[in-house]
């Protein structure tokens, strides 16, 4: 295996990601409790300079996301009402430290660097298997096309644009077409994660799949066809190659892209 990249590595990666929809200045007050721990209303608002008013609705809507909790202690005089402080949820400790695609990137550099075909293969394939497994169990249907239907379900939970349709091309074997790239870093970089999507697919489906078309020639959706026992395996040009140069620019990265080995 050839060592990693130390530019590559070396590259600064966030501290403290934002979660996914949350915003700008509410990203600020989640900041504020992770760093200085549980807060009232009034502290909040000298912390981040804002009113107590801007406050409230920052808090209702980070509750509403199952971000922050709020938690009564008596005060200090053991006179009036509780007073209300917040913190953060389990939810919101753990979205503070999603920095998972740094580390899928340098994974995936790492087995790009492996040599052995038949080594990388056999790897590929079981990232793909593991992939099923957190999906099996949600997956359900007599057929292949119902099966595949069932992944299509799971995908739209997870706000990926895909379809299952018959294709007369193929004597009417079904179709998933995906709009959307589910790993755009990592595909950029080379087509072993297509691979992998592909025998996942097949785990979940129980019958071969091949990657019939793909984004990264220029098509505007990636296809999979399942239950064509003749061609399980997709085109080498489609699965198995780097990615040309010409693709740099569909998948924008941070980080540049090189062509596989």
């Amino acid at each position: 295996m050839q060592p990693p990249d130390s530019a590559f590595l070396t590259q600064p990666v966030a501290v403290a990601a934002q979660p996914s929809g949350v915003r700008r200045p509410d990203a600020a007050l989640l900041e504020v409790l992770r760093v200085e721990g549980a807060k009232g209303v009034g502290e909040l608002s000298a912390a981040l300079g804002v009113t107590a008013t801007a406050v409230r609705q920052r808090l209702e809507r980070l509750t509403k996301a199952g971000l922050v909790e709020r938690s009564a202690h008596e005060r200090a005089a053991g006179r009036g009402r509780p007073a209300h402080r917040y913190g953060l949820t389990e939810k919101g400790r753990r979205d503070g430290g999603d920095n998972f695609r740094d580390l899928a990137l340098v994974l995936w550099r790492e087995i790009r660097g492996i040599r052995e075909p038949d080594v990388r293969r056999g790897l590929l394939a079981r990232i793909g298997a593991a992939m099923a497994g957190g999906y099996r169990d949600r997956v359900a249907g007599p057929t292949p096309e119902a099966r595949l239907r069932s992944v299509a379900r799971l995908f739209h939970e997870r706000q990926l644009s895909c379809a299952v349709d018959a294709d007369h091309r193929t004597g009417g074997l079904p179709v998933l077409t995906t709009y959307a790239c589910p790993y755009p870093d990592l595909a950029e970089q080379d087509r072993g994660i297509c691979a992998a999507e592909r025998v996942m697919l097949e785990e979940l489906v129980g019958a071969p799949v091949k990657l019939s078309e793909c984004r990264l020639d220029g098509g505007s959706c990636c296809r999979f066809t399942a239950g064509d026992s003749g061609s399980a395996v997709a085109d080498p040009a489609l699965e198995n190659t780097g990615v040309a140069a010409s693709n740099a620019l569909r998948f924008p990265l941070q980080s540049h892209p090189e062509s596989a080995p």
